[in-house]
C-alpha cells in the first residue's frame, strides 16, 4: 500500500478517544437500539453537526434493500466495538495518509477523530470540505476537487512533488 485515504471513516477504534468523541460515537450506536422507523433518522442526525439536517430520502417507495438497513447498521455498530484499531499499528504506517472531512459532519466525532489520527499517523494530511457532511460526501458532490486531491496525494506517496 503506497498511501491511505480516509474519507470520513466510520470508525477508528477507541484508543485515545476524547470523552466528546466517545459520547458522539455512543449517541450513534445508541440510535441502533431504537425501532427501525426512528433508528435511521437518529443515527443520521448523530453524525451531523448540530443544526444540520440529514438529506431527505428519495421520493417514492424505498428500494427493497432498505428493509435490511437497520439490521445491517446494528451489525456494523457491533463490529466496531470489537475491533481494536491499535494506535501502534497506525504509528508503524510510514506512508502518507489523507483524511477527508466534511465541514458540517459531527465535529465531536469526525473532527476529533481526525485530530486523534493526526497524532497517530506519522505522515497525515487533513482536507476539509466546507458545507459537506457524511451523507453529502465530497467524492460525490465535488468529484473534480476530490480527484485532484487524490492525484496530488498519490504523487506525494510516489515521492513526486504534487
Amino acid at each position: 500500500m503506497r498511501s491511505l485515504t480516509l474519507a470520513e471513516p466510520a470508525w477508528a477504534g477507541i484508543e485515545g478517544r476524547t470523552s466528546e468523541e466517545a459520547a458522539a460515537a455512543d449517541r450513534a450506536i445508541d440510535a441502533t437500539a431504537l425501532p427501525p422507523d426512528r433508528m435511521l433518522p437518529a443515527f443520521m442526525r448523530a453524525q451531523l453537526a448540530d443544526g444540520v439536517e440529514p438529506p431527505q430520502p428519495p421520493s417514492g417507495p424505498p428500494p427493497p434493500w432498505m428493509a435490511s438497513r437497520p439490521d445491517g447498521t446494528r451489525a456494523i455498530a457491533a463490529a466496531f466495538e470489537r475491533f481494536a484499531f491499535p494506535t501502534a499499528a497506525m504509528q508503524a504506517f510510514e506512508r502518507p495518509v489523507l483524511f477527508v472531512l466534511g465541514g458540517v459532519s459531527n465535529p465531536d466525532y469526525y473532527r476529533r477523530m481526525a485530530e486523534r489520527l493526526e497524532t497517530s499517523f506519522p505522515d497525515f494530511s487533513l482536507e476539509v470540505f466546507d458545507g459537506r457532511h457524511h451523507f453529502d460526501p465530497p467524492h460525490r458532490t465535488e468529484p473534480e476537487r476530490f480527484a485532484h486531491l487524490l492525484e496530488d496525494h498519490w504523487r506525494r506517496a510516489e515521492g513526486l512533488s504534487p
